[in-house]
């Protein structure tokens, strides 16, 4: 018994010790941000490798949720004569949930292993020091504009994401579950409000502040060699995926738990 308290007492202050190594990272990498110089050739190249090429997994990942999503609430609601609801229900769990969500994961998967696997690199081979020896600040220059691209490019990727996955939606919808196609547009846009987009806006800019922020920390802090590289890689990834379900729930709560 006294053995298993010990262990509950350890891995509580070993959870505690790692939330602030990465408050006082968070906090230190913001300031940088706000610092001159300012480099904005890295800026433009993480928005680039973030906002352009993850264009792609986050499109084809909403329109076929969108269009799943139309089939399974058709299927539910038929068996209680809503089936004019289906478009609704499409249209507001897109842009509350499935978008911003989806999006997340999929570029937390896509960047936030990319981030760590580069930055790892850095530090395996000695990069890292390299850039203070010749007064170059890595936190400056490496982490600061990975977490601005984030913070940027995740609501513009949603956005479009939002809208793919609502044609997908509307697909199914007209071609294969037979609604007229004024009918489920206009279904669509009657119970839409700002509020729907701008919850979904907002939980992209913190999932996207949240993936860099996981990549760049377990880069900046990776072990030596492959193995070390490959775990900052792993650990990236796990994290900024249950950071971003647990910042789901706490911005929904925000916006609709009153």
């Amino acid at each position: 018994m006294h053995g298993f308290v010990q262990n509950i007492g350890r891995t509580a202050l070993n959870f505690l010790a790692a939330f602030g190594r990465i408050t006082l990272f968070s906090i230190t990498a913001v300031r940088w941000i706000f610092t001159p110089p300012y480099y904005w050739q890295q800026l433009l190249r993480q928005i680039i490798d973030i906002g352009y090429f993850s264009l792609p997994v986050v499109g084809l990942t909403t329109l076929f949720s969108g269009m799943v999503l139309a089939l399974q609430s058709y299927t539910g609601f038929a068996r209680f004569s809503a089936e004019d609801t289906v478009a609704t229900v499409v249209v507001l769990s897109v842009t509350r949930e499935l978008g911003p969500v989806l999006a997340g994961l999929m570029v937390a998967g896509r960047i936030g292993a990319s981030m760590a696997a580069e930055i790892g690199t850095m530090r395996v081979t000695d990069q890292i020091d390299a850039l203070d020896t010749l007064s170059t600040r890595p936190m400056q220059y490496l982490v600061a504009p990975r977490l601005l691209a984030g913070t940027i490019c995740l609501p513009f990727l949603v956005l479009v994401g939002d809208v793919i996955g609502v044609f997908g939606g509307y697909l199914v919808g007209v071609y294969r579950l037979g609604f007229n196609p004024s009918i489920y547009l206009a279904r669509t846009l009657e119970y839409l409000e700002v509020s729907d987009v701008t919850l979904g806006l907002v939980k992209a800019a913190v999932f996207g502040f949240l993936i860099a922020l996981m990549g760049c920390y377990h880069g900046y802090h990776s072990g030596r060699g492959a193995q070390g590289v490959g775990r900052a890689t792993t650990n990236a990834v796990v994290s900024a995926s249950i950071l971003i379900l647990i910042a789901n729930y706490i911005v929904t709560t925000m916006f609709f738990g009153g």
